[in-house]
């Protein structure tokens, strides 16, 4: 019998690799012969459950049919607290606008398959309307219980996304007093002519105790915390290979090999050593084997695959893996035989890779270094230079190939989004006392330089060897959304070229120009917003941001499991076990598992961000009536956002501004005044006052205490289309999507946390 949720993923691909329904006696029949052993009965409970999920709709005559095929669009709905909702469609394509009248009874987050629909609405062309939902979004809403003499209560979402509170029955309350923060399970979900109805399954505890506000996300986005009993008790009872395991690796034990990472660390999952050969750099990037410890279809593995990631608070870790593997078995510690998988590369003085070589191995790591001793060395530092003197000279290597790999990858026009991040800094009672922008020494780069080549030199021999590798793809943008880019760059003197044909080295040149002005940020904010979102895939489609046309994620298989399916392939490879029908297998599950861990990936940056803005928001109710200076960093109808040096964020309203009445110039990036022509643009400098901040919304709100706005010429103000139909009723509409973010490109914030290198992950 195949693994449940492997059958269910080769069964998907089957029916959209032959583009028509099936039967589970077609299905069956296909499977039989390719050399197959599995039963019918497997096959139909596995259709059972796929149709439960929403991935497959039964057709009148019996047969599974994928809903793209009956012309539905598969996607995420991003909910808001008017009732209305976006589509995010699964494959990238445009949003579209789903009008209240059309949810169907949709909640934010819920997974659905949407039609588009043709004709206006208030002067929208794309807009479309539920048609079913495949998964709803948990099935509980998190958020503080209101008691009610009359009915006996109901809870208010903490997400405002969420549109209806859910109404309590006495008989549900379980004990909940007024003012907590709850879990309610929905038991009745809306509808045209019902409300919103549940039962308080799990009181959290008082809103300000300590990590109850992260607990509350926790819950809110269905993030698992706990291990279940049988992957818990498989990891403890994971021991060390014997030496006889060791001898059919290649043995990397005698090489000087480091590890280096952030000093509260425990999760070291790669190790790397540097040897000059003959004029060549031979850098050996060394990854812990995961897979050699999680194997397919085990407890471990399956709670694994549902977390897809590891997710990085600012109080705690949510681990992809059980802490008996990821800070033990598998964390590469120094003085210890670790097993490791090790991509190791002969690098030319100009940065070409002219001969590699991936293989299962042993090594010992020497030394357990953190980024701080390491950039003291690289700054002179005497104390730690003597500390470590007997691997200066492999470190100043290690530099100086940092150089060469950076200089290689900028010459064929790699983007580098430098944006600011924050680090967040809680007390003993887990509550913000400083945030603070986030430095990237010397030596984080160097390790992500090294991390970008083995991922790039590892998914090179799988396309190559047509090995069945997770790629991590990143797709040219849109000419449309580059055209709107170039709208806004043109109005400070900056722009990316021919829009239908733009190259990664256009938008890298353009972002040169913009470094050292005071409108760098703004500019690396919105081109990113203007770039599409990585993903995992099947297929390696080329990175545009990293101007690469192999990637994939090698170097990080504790905390994400791309890299972890990557490493069992490999392995599967090199143990000559890649035959044809596995190759079959692999290429129907692949597709599946790379949505998987795309959504994974998503939710854990909603997770993460989501975090981050409460905590700010909790600082800075520390310091109402504090003044700063800030940069508008986004615009809207209802007024513009203001981001200081430490990343922090907040609005000024719209009715707040004085001496005229400003309108929206959507893509003109400003609000204008009708009156008088003056105008507060992305990217101004801008002095605010901190005003309130709403841990409830985690808003913050400022009010400008100096201003003095640019003089827009007369007829700017005329063409700008203010007070059109579409611009009154699309205010929140266009704040929530400039809010949306979530490239996945740049420097993923959850691999630094506590670690300050992103371990290649754009």
């Amino acid at each position: 019998m195949k693994n449940n949720l492997e059958l269910k993923e080769i069964i998907n691909g089957m029916i959209a690799g032959t583009g028509r329904p099936m039967s589970a006696e077609d299905i069956y029949k296909s499977m039989a012969d390719t050399g197959g052993e599995i039963q019918i009965e497997e096959i139909k409970l596995a259709l059972k459950e796929l149709s439960r999920d929403g991935r497959v709709i039964i057709t009148r005559r019996g047969k599974a049919a994928l809903p793209e095929q009956l012309g539905l669009i598969y996607g995420r709905i991003q909910g808001n607290g008017r009732g209305f909702g976006f589509f995010i469609p699964a494959d990238g394509s445009g949003d579209l606008f789903i009008a209240a009248e059309d949810m169907n009874g949709a909640l934010h987050g819920d997974t659905v398959w949407v039609r588009k629909l043709t004709g206006s609405l208030r002067g929208r062309n794309d807009r479309g309307a539920v048609e079913m939902i495949a998964k709803r979004a948990g099935g509980r809403v998190i958020g503080t219980f209101e008691a009610d003499n009359e009915y006996g209560g109901y809870v208010v979402p903490d997400d405002s996304r969420v549109a209806e509170d859910v109404l309590i029955p006495f008989s549900h309350t379980n004990g909940a007093n007024h003012g907590d923060k709850v879990v309610a399970e929905i038991t009745q979900y809306p509808g045209a002519r019902r409300p919103m109805l549940g039962k308080i399954a799990e009181v959290l505890g008082r809103p300000g105790d300590k990590g109850i506000d992260m607990l509350s996300i926790i819950r809110r986005l269905d993030l698992p915390d706990k291990f279940p009993r049988e992957a818990q008790e498989q990891a403890e009872g994971l021991r060390t290979p014997n030496p006889d395991e060791l001898t059919h690796r290649r043995d990397y034990r005698h090489v000087l090999t480091i590890t280096i990472d952030g000093a509260d660390a425990r999760d070291l999952d790669d190790a790397v050593s540097l040897e000059m050969a003959d004029g060549l750099y031979r850098l050996g990037v060394h990854i812990a084997d995961v897979s050699h410890y999680v194997k397919r279809g085990s407890p471990i593995d399956v709670e694994a695959y549902k977390r897809g990631t590891s997710v990085y608070f600012p109080d705690r870790v949510l681990p992809m893996l059980p802490k008996e593997l990821s800070n033990g078995l598998c964390s590469l510690n120094p003085d210890e035989d670790k097993l490791t998988l090790s991509c190791v590369m002969d690098i030319e003085p100009h940065g070409k890779v002219v001969h590699h070589n991936i293989a299962k191995s042993v090594i010992r790591s020497n030394y357990r270094m953190t980024y701080d001793e390491v950039n003291a060395i690289f700054a002179g530092d005497p104390d730690m230079a003597a500390k470590y003197s007997d691997i200066m000279p492999m470190l100043g290597e290690m530099r100086r190939l940092k150089d060469i790999l950076k200089a290689k990858r900028q010459r064929r026009g790699a983007i580098d989004f430098d944006l600011p991040e924050a680090d967040i800094h809680l007390n003993g009672n887990g509550r913000a006392v400083d945030v603070s922008l986030h430095i990237r020494g010397e030596a984080n780069m160097m390790i992500e330089e090294f991390m970008l080549a083995a991922n790039e030199t590892v998914a090179r021999e799988g396309v190559d060897k047509g090995l069945p590798l997770m790629y991590r793809v990143h797709e040219a943008p849109d000419p449309e959304r580059i055209k709107e880019l170039n709208t806004f760059l043109h109005t400070l003197g900056y722009g990316v070229g021919n829009a239908e044909k733009v190259q990664p080295v256009d938008v890298r040149k353009m972002l040169l120009k913009a470094a050292g002005s005071s409108e760098e940020r703004v500019i690396n904010n919105v081109t990113l917003r203007a770039m599409t979102k990585a993903k995992y895939s099947p297929d390696c489609d080329g990175h545009f941001g990293l101007a690469a046309k192999y990637y994939c994620h090698f170097t990080s298989p504790i905390r994400r499991y791309p890299d972890l399916l990557v490493h069992r392939a490999l392995n599967e490879s090199l143990e000559g076990r890649l035959d044809e029908e596995n190759l079959k297998r692999w290429k129907a599950y692949l597709p599946g598992a790379s949505d998987q861990c795309s959504d994974r990936e998503v939710t854990a940056t909603e997770a993460e961000r989501a975090a981050d803005d409460l905590k700010k928001c909790e600082y800075m109710a520390q310091h109402i009536g504090e003044e700063y200076q800030g940069v508008i960093s986004g615009v809207t109808q209802g007024g513009f956002f203001v981001e200081l040096g430490n990343t922090v964020e907040g609005r000024v309203k719209v009715e707040s501004l004085s001496g005229d009445r400003y309108e929206w110039d959507e893509k003109g990036y400003r609000l204008v005044g009708r009156f008088t022509g003056s105008q507060y643009r992305l990217g101004d400098e801008v002095k605010v006052r901190a005003v309130s901040a709403d841990m409830e919304t985690s808003r913050i709100e400022f009010e400008l205490i100096e201003e003095k706005p640019h003089k827009a010429p007369r007829e700017s103000a005329k063409r700008s289309g203010h007070g059109s139909t579409r611009g009154r009723n699309s205010d929140k509409i266009k704040a929530l999507k400039s809010k949306k973010g979530g490239h996945g490109f740049g420097h993923s914030k959850r691999h630094q946390k506590g670690r300050g290198k992103s371990k290649g992950t754009p």
